[in-house]
């Protein structure tokens, strides 16, 4: 059944508790070579290999082996060559990608968020006179209503809102436009992240790493779940940057990090996963 295989089909490569291949073949289906051949040569045998009259196609993502017939009608005479395949994604760069595209989403929130604030502040400055009189005369009825004082004083949300009213215009437009600004950042570095881009890991790192000072700050003054919980996502974040990226030279650099993509992927990797004896 294994006509000299060295590793039975299926059996695929070792694998830790978290496979991002075997993820990635979930969501898009596995990466096969050579369904539509008519022939298989014994050179073809690191991603298809012939046994029983049944086809052995390796996955080229998840390196699991599938049994397939012949093709009753083939479109080409033999699998294609290497340079003729586009390998997917695999090993580090497969899980780079879904951990930088995790961050993008994240990022992606701050976005909506931020923006959604800042037009809104900037809105309320325009507005304010406008909305002025109305929120006074219904903190009056409210205050009255349950037996305070009527006037613009308050506590809580309400003390909060009689100050924004009363804040200068000017600091209004400044807060306003500082939001809009940095939910554009935020913006900005979802899109590289998704996109893998390095400069989109300096720029987060870098923006994560100026926001842990006055989140620190803030959970000096009063702990809430929510500030722990982000102050632990950031710092998570700025680890795996730096160490898991070699940012700023750390680990070796950018050299040291493209070393290892290229001994992860490609051809080689394939070999060295799951070598044949007609790997070429």
């Amino acid at each position: 059944m294994t006509d000299g295989l060295r590793t039975p089909p299926g059996a695929g490569g070792k694998r830790g508790w978290l496979s991002y291949e075997l993820f990635g073949c979930a969501r898009r289906g596995h990466e096969l070579v050579g369904r539509d051949a008519a022939r298989i040569r014994p050179e073809d045998g690191l991603v298809v290999r012939e046994s029983a009259g049944l086809r052995w196609h390796r996955c080229l993502r998840c390196d699991t082996w599938l049994p397939l017939p012949a093709p009753e009608h083939p479109e080409r005479e033999f699998c294609p060559e290497r340079d003729e395949i586009a390998l997917p994604l695999r090993g580090k760069l497969l899980r780079d990608r879904y951990v930088l595209r995790l961050i993008a989403l994240d990022r992606l929130l701050h976005f909506v968020v931020l923006a959604v604030l800042g037009i809104a502040i900037l809105v309320f400055a325009r507005e304010r006179q406008v909305l002025s009189g109305p929120f006074y005369r219904f903190l009056d009825a409210l205050q009255a209503g349950v037996g305070g004082r009527s006037g613009r004083s308050g506590e809580g949300m309400l003390g909060e809102l009689s100050k924004a009213f009363e804040a200068r215009s000017s600091t209004l437009w400044l807060i306003g436009f500082v939001v809009v600004a940095y939910a554009a950042l935020e913006g900005v570095e979802a899109i590289g992240l998704w996109l893998t881009r390095r400069w989109a890991e300096y720029l987060t790192f870098l923006a994560t790493t100026v926001l842990l000072v006055p989140e620190i700050y803030e959970l000096s003054h009063r702990v809430t779940a929510l500030k722990v919980l982000t102050l632990i996502i950031n710092i998570a974040v700025v680890v795996y940057l730096l160490f898991a990226k070699r940012l700023f030279g750390v680990r070796g650099g950018g050299r040291a990090e493209a070393e290892e993509r290229v001994a992860d992927s490609g051809w080689p990797a394939l070999e060295r996963v799951l070598p044949g004896p007609h790997a070429r």
